[in-house]
């Protein structure tokens, strides 16, 4: 059956096309290798994209892995010793000393509010014992994050040719890293004050855009201007990824404004109920996102395979397109 139902109760994901529109066109015209995404953080559904699977080097935006695997693997309590390795790499750095102390915490905190490059590698050699296997794991975490286009050569994105990503890639990790409790919080300071160092954030959205949640910044010649950012607004929160955009804070600004203005987050509860055969069935509490002010419908239908541990299915639609699927279980 199909009846119509509100969307103040839940909502479900809305894919797009990799189409340029308007805006897209307004974007490339700037660079040749531009490329932009934004997904909502918890479903990770694509709301807005152009050029998104194009390979791109990603400059700093790379250290959201580096943290990411710092932050999941790591006693950021440790003190450590500065490797040797990490003194005077090229680039943005926190200036780090040849046998200087420092706690973990504090290279993570001035790798993502300071881009230090060198925190960068002294974090990968805590991590992994050397940089070439950390470099190693990155590649590997990115594999399990679905991350099928991008290839690290090293943990903080300076350049080399084989050291690429694409922006859906990097969405998928931003998303990844977003959800773990303590990247967020880091990548959400404004101002540090450590046991051994203190940093403000060059992340300028935090200051600009309401709701901004992160999340890094990135620059070189050959990427051009990068950013992954993320904010909070009306229960839905949007990771957007924009790859060489030369006025990246007021691009992702749009970018992100658009989505808030466009989609919803609605929660589907577990109390919800449907009708399917002659039953009241549950499915399994879920989000997902739908347009706004458009109506939702729903069709049911029961599972006729043998042995199966689900009564049904659900299928949810807005603008005849097919939003959101789920097994249907009896209450009776």
């Amino acid at each position: 059956m199909s009846i119509v139902i509100a969307a103040a109760v839940f909502c479900a994901p809305h894919g797009t096309n990799n189409k340029t529109d308007s805006a897209a066109a307004a974007f490339a015209s700037n660079s040749g290798g531009s490329a932009y995404i934004a997904a909502e953080l918890t479903t990770e559904t694509v709301l807005k994209e152009h050029n998104t699977d194009a390979r791109l080097p990603m400059a700093s935006t790379t250290k959201v892995m580096t943290a990411l695997l710092i932050c999941e693997d790591c006693n950021l309590d440790r003190v450590v010793t500065v490797p040797d390795g990490a003194v005077g790499v090229e680039g943005s750095s926190i200036y780090l000393k040849r046998g200087e102390e420092i706690d973990v915490r504090d290279l993570l905190y001035g790798l993502m509010l300071r881009s230090g490059n060198d925190a960068s590698v002294a974090l990968a050699i805590i991590h992994s014992g050397s940089v070439s296997d950390f470099v190693a794991r990155m590649n590997e975490r990115a594999r399990e994050l679905g991350a099928e286009n991008t290839n690290f050569t090293n943990p903080n994105g300076l350049p080399d040719e084989n050291h690429y990503t694409t922006a859906r890639d990097l969405c998928k990790i931003s998303c990844a890293a977003m959800r773990n409790d303590i990247f967020r919080k880091v990548v959400g300071t404004r101002n540090w004050n450590g046991r051994y160092r203190s940093y403000s954030n060059k992340n300028k959205m935090l200051a600009r855009y309401s709701g901004a949640t992160g999340i890094k910044t990135g620059y070189t010649v050959k990427a051009g201007r990068c950013l992954v950012s993320s904010a909070l607004r009306g229960g839905m929160e949007v990771v957007c990824v924009a790859l060489n955009v030369y006025d990246m804070y007021e691009r992702s600004s749009r970018i992100l404004d658009e989505c808030f203005g466009t989609y919803e987050l609605v929660h589907m509860t577990k109390n919800a109920r449907f009708i399917c055969g002659n039953d009241i069935c549950r499915a399994e509490e879920a989000n997902f996102v739908i347009k706004k002010g458009l109506p939702l419908t729903y069709k049911t239908e029961k599972n006729t395979a043998d042995g199966s541990s689900s009564y049904g299915n659900l299928k949810i639609y807005q603008e005849n397109n097919l939003i959101f699927s789920a097994k249907l279980y009896s209450i009776v």
